[in-house]
């Protein structure tokens, strides 16, 4: 059973001049438990014994501890203020709203009296999730859906980079957990960081997390390709004079949009140490075909482009793949050939081609994008000897972190795991049952139903979600499994017969309306009982917009306006107030 010691305290009882003792002296101790002791990331059964991952060290940028008691705190968070429509009809524009209030949930244990002035910070981190960062020009995309359902393609897509980098700058901006004051640990992203496993989206997504210059853009560099400059009603067409359906709903003509859509922009990078978790978009070109028909990859790279189709057609086409009947894109391929005569001319490119999981892998061991760590940020050369996708990493003296690919290889977007990983996940509890575990993944609970068999282990069994939530239940350490996937907030109780009870944490998408992260922190109630502590952010755009500011800034906040008046955008992600900032009490195990 853990021990719990508050992050501070176990830097002080560090006796020898070791690496914790030299952070210590720079400031820096809170940091070090972030950066990782990584844990082996082996396949539980093939893989050989490899020496522990070196470490990263600190950079200069790293966050370090304050200089005094910072809790508690609301600026900068949903705490203090919320995005809201300041007009009532047509397209509405945002300003500042309520901030939401902190429910206290106490299925799992009662709260007591007095805990405020005993609580013990033990860790805090940040979860950023499904980022969909997109490549809107990528001739490999399912906008022509919207002849269906209009929710099928966003208008604000072309935007997903600037979003991505002021919820950096938000995070970097964090005084530290908004409860405890905690130096914030690391930050994780649960999945889905790119949209559809383009080359081109990974490296701007590594570029963003970690820091540098990305230009949004691939193809001809001198002007845009793609579905809102294509004279298409069913679009919105911002430089165009075109009275598109959105439009018609109060949508803007913005003069310059495209050309300052695909501008160069700067990303700061996190300034603190982050990990991946992978999702169906990242794995799976469109997030939920299989790889494999290399004709779909020409498509991928190749000069041409469907961009309009009967809804009918649509329809087929929403419908096999709702129905996993067509996770090859054998279907999406002949249809494709069908049409041939309605594709439109684009520049070809080879940044835009799938990545398969090894080339994910390596580039995020690529030292271009170290940023402030770790090295592979969470990912090793083990999970390439391996050919694995999960981890896991030390958060603090009694918390491990535990990252899962909940990804099926075999097509969909529905998620499942392996035999290997659940026998590997069994032993890596049991292996540290002195620490408390927080498990990530990108799928949640209920959407992991996913039978379809791993192509390159077409015999292995894949497990549900329901026999996840029984592994996890089983032992008395886990204390939260924090994911995304279904681009709503939502925070579910899991009790167990043999007090192996934890919370279930859902973070909203950063790509749809309310476009948030969450910080977590975790504490010990010097009572028998801990708590989890959620507070949501939004990214460090101002809420109210300026149609004539089309800036790095100004197209960040265009990005969250735009989100919220998608046409037929759903208005439920946001959760109910106990899905929201919480404080998640949970029993000791």
């Amino acid at each position: 059973m853990p021990r719990p010691r508050s992050v501070a305290a176990s830097a002080v009882s560090a006796v020898t001049v070791d690496r914790r003792t030299i952070l210590a002296a720079t400031g820096a101790v809170s940091v070090s438990a972030g950066i990782g002791y990584a844990l082996r990331p082996l396949d539980s059964q093939a893989a050989p014994a490899v020496p522990a991952q070196r470490e990263a060290p600190v950079a200069a940028s790293s966050r370090h501890a304050p200089a005094a008691p910072l809790a508690p705190y609301t600026r900068g968070t949903t705490d203090a203020t919320v995005a809201a429509p300041r007009t009532a009809a047509g397209y509405r524009r945002l300003g500042d709203g309520p901030g939401w209030s902190r429910v206290v949930r106490d299925e799992l244990a009662a709260p007591r009296s007095g805990r405020a002035g005993r609580r013990t910070p033990l860790a805090a981190f940040v979860q950023l999730t499904d980022l969909h960062l997109t490549d809107v020009q990528h001739p490999l995309r399912l906008e022509f859906l919207r002849s269906a359902d209009i929710r099928a393609w966003r208008p604000h897509e072309a935007l997903t980079v600037h979003g991505a980098v002021s919820l950096v700058e938000r995070v970097n901006a964090l005084r530290g957990g908004p409860v405890t004051g905690t130096p914030l640990h690391f930050a994780m992203t649960t999945g889905d960081n790119t949209d559809n496993n383009s080359r081109s989206e990974l490296d701007w997504y590594l570029t963003v997390m970690s820091g540098g210059r990305v230009t949004p853009d691939s193809g001809d560099p001198r002007h845009y390709e793609g579905v809102q400059n294509s004279g298409l009603r069913q679009y919105w067409q911002p430089d165009s004079a075109v009275r598109d359906t959105d439009k018609q709903l109060g949508f803007p003509h913005l003069d310059g949009f495209l050309a300052a859509a695909r501008r160069q922009v700067h990303s700061p990078g996190l300034n603190l140490p982050w990990y991946s978790t992978v999702g169906n978009h990242d794995s799976l070109p469109l997030g939920c075909y299989g790889h494999g028909d290399s004709s779909l990859t020409e498509f991928a790279v190749g000069g041409r482009k469907l961009m309009e189709l009967p809804a009918a057609d649509a329809r087929k086409v929403q419908d096999a793949i709702r129905s996993a009947r067509d996770p090859r894109g054998t279907a999406l391929r002949d249809l494709l050939q069908a049409h041939a005569r309605d594709l439109r001319p684009v520049t070809p490119d080879e940044r835009r081609a799938p990545y398969t999981p090894a080339e994910y892998l390596r580039a995020h061991l690529d030292p271009a994008h170290t940023g402030p760590g770790p090295v592979g940020h969470g990912y090793s050369s083990a999970n390439l000897d391996t050919g694995t996708q999960y981890y896991s990493f030390r958060i603090a003296d009694d918390v491990i972190g535990i990252s899962l690919d909940t990804t099926d290889p075999g097509g969909h977007y529905e998620g499942s795991i392996g035999t290997a990983q659940l026998r590997w996940l069994e032993s890596t509890l049991k292996e540290n049952s002195d620490s408390y575990a927080i498990v990530f993944s990108h799928h949640t609970s209920a959407s992991m139903d996913n039978p379809l068999p791993d192509p390159s282990r077409p015999h292995e069994r894949r497990h549900s979600g329901a026999e996840l939530l029984a592994l996890l239940g089983r032992h008395r350490t886990v204390l939260a499994w924090v994911n995304g996937h279904i681009h709503r907030n939502e925070i579910l109780a899991h009790p167990a017969p043999d007090g192996g009870s934890f919370w279930e944490i859902s973070t909203a998408s950063h790509v749809d309306f309310p476009q948030l992260a969450r910080v977590v922190e975790l504490v010990d109630n010097k009572d028998g009982t801990l708590s989890l502590f959620t507070t949501l952010v939004e990214s460090a755009a101002p809420h109210r917009t300026d149609f004539a500011d089309l800036s790095q800034t100004g197209l960040a906040a265009l990005y969250r306006e735009i989100s919220f008046n998608a046409p037929g955008g759903r208005t439920d992600l946001a959760g109910a107030a106990r899905d929201r900032n919480t404080e998640l009490v949970i029993q000791k195990g």
